[in-house]
């Protein structure tokens, strides 16, 4: 493969776990929720999907378990700020502490050693033979190809069904839904706690495929970059696809200079993907100034039932 084509095949692998995690965002967001604990809950994912992997050998399990452990997060932070109505950022950002302190405890045993199986591949006859998609989507592993599935399900769920119209209805004005019968409580926990599953898978995806062996904060901020890509993809799915895989790029297109040339410093080249991340939200930001921010009209704010506004 060229140097294009390896670059977007990087670019896939790279933005498959931003995509997830970012994927799992909105869907707690649109429900009103602010979840900012996606840092942590990637590393558990990981490193539960590292112990069930090695201890059981199935592949399967450990994505299950760490998606298992996700929604334990979610269901954790459910209870801090719909049932307690805690600061939800302060939650989230105690998940993230907890997460990365309980993650680096248990994977100590684990540290480097490689992962015993891998994910399996998908072997696409029909797309071998096609020009740059036969090398880009040939045979990817099956994780890859559930995340673009499930952008297209989730934009169907969100804007064309009713449960979606539910999740809107509850982000949007909860006192309302409230009133129209919607069990607010319900749909937030619920989709909180899908939302977490989703971010657990992305932390199984970095130490299975992405990079297969465990290390301590092997996230390396990409939970922060996802909290991020959930403003930029202004709480669509579609959006967060192409903004996953834009950081992906960068990221894979830092390690490719490193091949080409030493005249750039290695720490510049990692940073890249952060600042362009910044430089993207700057001009998104500027370019939207007028329009409405897309977000949740209630998000972040804390629905009492007996309040009716």
């Amino acid at each position: 493969m060229d140097f294009v084509t390896t670059l977007l095949a990087a670019a896939l692998s790279a933005g498959t776990p931003l995509l997830f995690a970012t994927l799992g965002g909105i869907l707690s967001e649109r429900c009103g929720v602010i979840f900012l604990g996606t840092e942590g809950v990637m590393l558990m994912g990981a490193v539960v999907s590292i112990i069930t992997l090695s201890r059981t050998g199935s592949w399967q399990l450990a994505i299950a378990m760490a998606m298992f452990a996700g929604a334990a997060f979610g269901v954790l932070h459910g209870v801090l700020c719909v049932s307690l109505k805690a600061n939800q950022t302060l939650s989230g950002m105690g998940l993230t502490l907890l997460g990365t302190g309980l993650s680096a405890f248990l994977g100590k045993p684990y540290a480097g050693l490689p992962v015993p199986s891998g994910i399996p591949r998908l072997n696409i006859p029909m797309l071998e033979n096609v020009p740059l998609l036969g090398d880009l989507l040939g045979r990817q592993n099956v994780l890859l190809w559930a995340s673009l599935v499930l952008v297209i399900v989730m934009q169907a769920y969100i804007f064309r069904t009713g449960w979606g119209l539910k999740l809107r209805a509850v982000g949007d004005s909860p006192s309302t839904a409230d009133a129209m019968g919607i069990r607010v409580a319900a749909v937030r926990y619920g989709h909180i706690a899908a939302g977490a599953m989703l971010m657990g898978l992305a932390g199984a995806y970095l130490v299975l495929v992405f990079s297969p062996n465990w290390m301590e904060g092997m996230t390396a901020g990409r939970g922060w970059i996802a909290v991020v890509l959930v403003i930029f993809a202004r709480w669509n799915p579609v959006r967060a696809l192409l903004g996953a895989y834009l950081f992906g790029a960068f990221e894979a297109l830092g390690y490719r200079i490193q091949t080409v040339t030493a005249a750039i410093p290695p720490y510049f080249l990692k940073m890249l993907p952060y600042l362009i991340t910044v430089l993207v939200l700057i001009f998104i930001g500027w370019y939207n100034r007028n329009k409405p921010s897309g977000q949740p009209q209630s998000l972040g704010v804390s629905y009492y039932r007996e309040q009716r506004v």
